[in-house]
């Protein structure tokens, strides 16, 4: 009887035991879940802040290096003003500004016609006028050529290549005033002829002007600044 009362109570005793067993284990359990989840929460919130730090970067680096190649490209302009050309820079640059002076010629007939000795100035440009005009497609090809192989072309300093922008857009300005004209009759008299006189000698003495301080600055090694046209040539010239 005693042996059964003390083998009962081992008995309990053992189920007891294996009672407290699962309930001690469950507590480290609890203790190592929450403590990955916290760790895991962390990770998540270091992970959005690079992320965040990221973005803010991405964002910042772009404003920042646009303006450093904005200075930069200010820099190697004034840097290109501020260089003495070359002889040889000083003629290439120069050559260019021909092309507007032989399309102007045609604005200048009046005025040449009240200003003869004026047209004995520019008589010997006659042969090179002559072969402008007279070879079939020269003009279009001489303008192809100076933009194609001077301004396109970074073999040339660009000082060569701005002057030579300033003479093609000048020379395409000239082209407004002839398709005006074929749109509007030219009249034949009265204050219509006047006025039409005026203009076309107007224009011959803008581009004249031009022209001349275009070749004379270029021939004394400074950077002309045509109106109207070298912020134009600026923006084009890299």
């Amino acid at each position: 009887m005693a042996c059964q009362c003390l083998g009962s109570a081992l008995v309990s005793s053992a189920g007891a035991t294996r009672g407290l067993g699962p309930a001690v284990t469950r507590k480290p359990l609890r203790i190592s879940t929450h403590a990955r989840s916290v760790t895991v929460t962390a990770a998540r919130l270091s992970a959005c802040n690079r992320s965040q730090l990221s973005c803010f970067h991405s964002k910042a680096v772009p404003a920042h290096s646009h303006r450093n190649s904005r200075r930069q490209r200010h820099q190697v302009r004034t840097e290109a003003y501020n260089q003495k050309p070359d002889i040889a820079d000083r003629v290439v640059a120069s050559v260019p500004y021909l092309i507007p002076l032989c399309d102007g010629l045609r604005y200048g007939k009046f005025f040449f016609a009240q200003f003869p000795q004026f047209a004995r100035l520019l008589a010997p440009l006659n042969p090179l006028v002559s072969l402008y005009f007279g070879v079939p497609f020269a003009s279009f090809a001489v303008f192809f050529a100076v933009y194609l192989g001077i301004i396109n072309n970074q073999n040339f300093s660009r000082y060569c290549r701005f002057n030579a922008m300033q003479a093609v857009l000048l020379d395409v300005v000239l082209i407004l005033p002839g398709l005006f004209e074929n749109l509007i009759r030219p009249p034949s008299s009265g204050p219509g002829l006047q006025a039409y006189i005026s203009l076309y000698n107007s224009i011959w003495l803008f581009v004249f002007a031009c022209v001349a301080y275009g070749i004379g600055s270029c021939l004394t090694g400074q950077t002309p600044r045509l109106p109207f046209i070298a912020d134009a040539a600026d923006q084009q010239v890299r």
